[in-house]
């Protein structure tokens, strides 16, 4: 399965347009992690902990939209972009999204 954020794939042309496809998740920080963020945010930089939440929550989100768009019949996903919400305070939404497409090869 191609996944691009561009509408064209070099090689390629899309023959066929099945439509918008999308995969979410809504992830919660656990008390273990908020606690060491806490910490980390007093004396600044990188909270890793929540760098590693987003990075495996949009992993599973564009997991979860290749899967929806093999559903579909599609075999390649363009222009995929990502999209978040903060929901209360301790849980992200992450959504990944795009058009799925069936590509072929260009002559």
């Amino acid at each position: 399965m191609i996944v691009t954020t561009t509408e064209n794939v070099p090689g390629y042309r899309v023959r066929e347009v099945k439509g918008q496809v999308f995969g979410l998740v809504v992830r919660s920080r656990g008390l273990g992690g908020n606690i060491a963020a806490g910490l980390r945010s007093i004396f600044g930089g990188e909270i890793k902990e929540y760098t590693s939440l987003l990075e495996q929550a949009r992993q599973h989100a564009t997991d979860r939209l290749v899967k929806n768009a093999q559903v579909m019949g599609a075999n390649a996903v363009v222009m995929m972009r990502f999209d978040s919400t903060e929901i209360a305070q301790y849980m992200s939404e992450i959504v990944a999204y795009g058009t799925a497409v069936v590509l072929e090869k260009a002559d």
